[in-house]
């Protein structure tokens, strides 16, 4: 059962402050934290006492955005049993949660294009993304970054990382002059950096001529991020920044517990 806290109701927010929503994307299987995960969904796995995915909640709440939608696979009804329809922190406003329940209505997860398609009825034109297995407790989620995005006509801002030991090749370029994304090859004499998985997104990226899979996704097919941002980069259409502060991709079980050693509970 869900922690008593987690759960209360209040009116839906309809002024403009904490309007915009996130995807947090919380529906992988998790194969290389197994055996951690063969009972526990990883958005769950505790990391210096708190769910990893609760971090991202908190965050989002410190920011001012008071509306998640939380994606869901593997083990999705432990997400659903943990939140419910709401997140309530104790001396916070609370975050309404709504799910995008992948394994329920396909049997598995669509990836992170695919997902977005799915839930993209509840996000409206635009919205932040960003793992729930991600632990990056110095980002802040700022409604100046927002407006800044608004003002613009770029598809996506993404935030990239030093590349970590795992990742030693990176994913994508950033030219710091104009401030695009870039899309390097993995041969290119210029630097790439790592995708931290946060973002802002339009709608737009994820309809025609960008993206061929309709609204809500009803057929359920799986589709990569990867693809469409790297076209829409090639379009300068994608911009994005340096983040610098603390970032773990909780991908293995040593990673996880190399976090949990430097900061026990």
């Amino acid at each position: 059962m869900a922690n008593p806290e987690t759960f209360c109701t209040f009116p839906m927010n309809t002024s403009s402050d904490g309007a915009m929503p996130a995807l947090l994307l919380a529906a992988g299987r998790g194969e290389r934290m197994r055996p951690l995960t063969d009972s526990t969904p990883k958005p769950l796995l505790p990391v210096r006492g708190k769910p990893l995915l609760q971090w991202r909640m908190e965050a989002l709440l410190q920011g001012g955005f008071e509306h998640a939608v939380i994606n869901t696979a593997w083990l999705g009804e432990q997400i659903e049993a943990q939140f419910g329809n709401a997140f309530c922190p104790p001396g916070a406003r609370p975050m309404q949660l709504s799910y995008s329940r992948e394994g329920r209505d396909f049997g598995q997860a669509l990836e992170t294009a695919g997902g977005i398609c799915r839930a993209l009825p509840l996000l409206g034109d635009a919205f932040w993304v960003m793992a729930g297995d991600v632990f990056a407790p110095d980002f802040v989620f700022s409604q100046s970054d927002v407006q800044r995005f608004l003002a613009r006509d770029r598809l996506a801002h993404i935030w990239l990382v030093p590349n970590p030991q795992h990742n030693p090749g990176g994913d994508f370029g950033l030219d710091a002059q104009s401030g695009l994304a870039l899309n390097c090859p993995k041969d290119s004499p210029l630097p790439r950096l790592t995708f931290s998985t946060i973002g802002l997104y339009r709608r737009e990226l994820f309809l025609p001529p960008w993206c061929d899979v309709p609204p809500g996704n009803p057929e359920g097919q799986r589709l990569a991020l990867a693809p469409l941002l790297r076209a829409a980069m090639d379009g300068q259409r994608v911009s994005a920044q340096l983040y610098t502060g603390a970032w773990t991709d909780v991908g293995t079980p040593e990673r996880l517990a190399c976090l949990n050693a430097d900061n026990p509970t």
